[in-house]
């Protein structure tokens, strides 16, 4: 035991001391934002307007211009079919029997294709002028009342409730709980390829250099396998805890900043409709914060920290085993690889249809099931524990992915004893299952 922990504690502090994993560790989060920001920037600085050329002679468009977030209208100009484009429009609407249009439909002219929010604010712009034609014309409303209905059904708002144990009442917004999961669910994934990959190459590394050989003359290769997955194990979770408390830092400072009555309009959003009083936009950031506070945090961190050790461990221990039969020639790694990371690739799937389905049986029992329940299970924790996962499928799932990773360290180990002193062999996963079931 000591010379596993020997071991451990070498690959763990060879590990945090590179500049490389502190330049990782800090910059990554803020590497992240930075994209993100990026992308913004982008879609904001490229979301030009498009300036449509109406062509309506029946009354149906009133306004001679209109403006939308994407789409700018002009009414009846100068154009036609021929010349819009010279004259500055990226595309022109020709109402029904109009000059070109002769067909009962509404006919849009471009030389580009248009974009799905554009398209649709021009769908949404035909219908409602034409639904204001019908109001004003059959049934003689005027316009003002017209606006003043359109004004309290735009401050409609749907409020979700969920009922939680004993009919107590709580927040049915899944918004937060689809990012939560989403965003877990793909850090465990990428840590399991990142982390188990390095276990790989850090065992093909020293049976290349004929360092195990050294090695082995003084532990066994269960311990060394051991110490190699619990140093490099200990090292991804350092990197996550960082990470964990550069967000919370993150968003502490970021709630320092919003004025305290925005923070109580938000509060009583919650339970009621805004009314479109204050910032709308600070409004909406700070109920976000403040749903980020009603979160279970100290139950999702405390899964998270134990599906990514145990997914780990589980993973880890079979990248170890696949790394000890490799020998010089990286396509033989590859080969190898490809059964243990099929698993983790059909668990992202499964996991893109849990965090919409939380409570379907695929997502149900792939979550129970230990190749994918790392993944798939904290898809659905954020969606509330017991209400969408009960307290028996989050206990058989840990059981299950305990026995999991027992199961596999064991079998690993035996795989792993035979192929760190073997050389000058191409291995296969059918003689590796001979070594894994070998009584001596």
């Amino acid at each position: 035991m000591n010379k596993t922990w020997i071991i451990t504690k070498r690959e763990y502090l060879t590990r945090v001391r590179k500049r490389t994993f502190i330049l990782s560790t800090f910059l990554t989060p803020l590497l992240f934002a930075g994209v993100i920001g990026i992308i913004i920037f982008i879609t904001i600085r490229n979301s030009d307007k498009e300036n449509i050329a109406v062509i309506d002679h029946s009354g149906v468009f009133k306004l001679k211009t209109d403006s939308l977030k994407s789409v700018k209208f002009l009414l009846n100009p100068e154009v036609d079919i021929t010349n819009f484009y010279k004259n500055g429009f990226s595309a022109i609407l020709f109402a029904p029997h109009t000059s070109s249009n002769k067909s009962d439909k509404w006919e849009l002219y471009s030389r580009k294709s248009f974009g799905v929010i554009a398209r649709e604010q021009v769908n949404d712009k035909i219908r409602k002028e034409i639904e204001n034609e019908l109001l004003l014309r059959k049934y003689q409303v005027s316009n003002s009342k017209i606006d003043s209905i359109r004004a309290v059904v735009d401050k409609i708002r749907l409020t979700p409730i969920r009922l939680g144990e004993n009919s107590k009442i709580e927040n049915g917004d899944s918004t937060l709980a689809y990012i939560v999961g989403y965003a877990a669910s793909f850090l465990i994934y990428l840590t399991l390829f990142i982390y188990g990959a390095m276990v790989m190459r850090g065992v093909m590394e020293e049976k290349t250099n004929r360092i195990a050989e050294v090695i082995v003359s003084s532990v066994i290769p269960f311990q060394l396998m051991m110490g190699k997955i619990v140093g490099i194990g200990a090292v991804g979770l350092t990197q996550f805890l960082l990470w964990i408390l550069l967000i919370i830092v993150f968003s502490a400072v970021l709630g320092a900043f919003i004025p305290p009555e925005v923070l109580r309009q938000a509060q009583q959003a919650n339970a009621q409709m805004p009314g479109g009083q204050g910032n709308e936009a600070m409004i909406q950031l700070a109920g976000t914060i403040h749903n980020f506070s009603t979160v279970n945090w100290p139950l999702i961190v405390g899964c998270f920290i134990f599906y990514f050790i145990s997914g780990y461990l589980f993973y880890a221990a079979l990248f170890a085993a696949v790394g000890s039969a490799v020998n010089e020639d990286p396509q033989d790694a590859q080969s190898l690889v490809f059964p243990i990371t099929m698993p983790l690739v059909l668990a992202i799937i499964i996991m893109i249809n849990a965090i919409t389905h939380p409570e379907s049986g695929l997502a149900t029992w792939s979550s129970i099931i230990p190749f994918f329940s790392p993944i798939v299970m904290m898809a659905r924790i954020p969606f509330g524990v017991p209400g969408t996962v009960p307290w028996w499928q989050l206990g058989l799932s840990m059981t299950l992915l305990v026995a999991g990773f027992l199961f596999t360290t064991w079998l690993s180990a035996k795989i792993y004893r035979t192929g760190i002193l073997l050389y000058g062999k191409k291995i296969t996963w059918k003689e590796m299952w001979k070594w894994a079931w070998r009584t001596s």
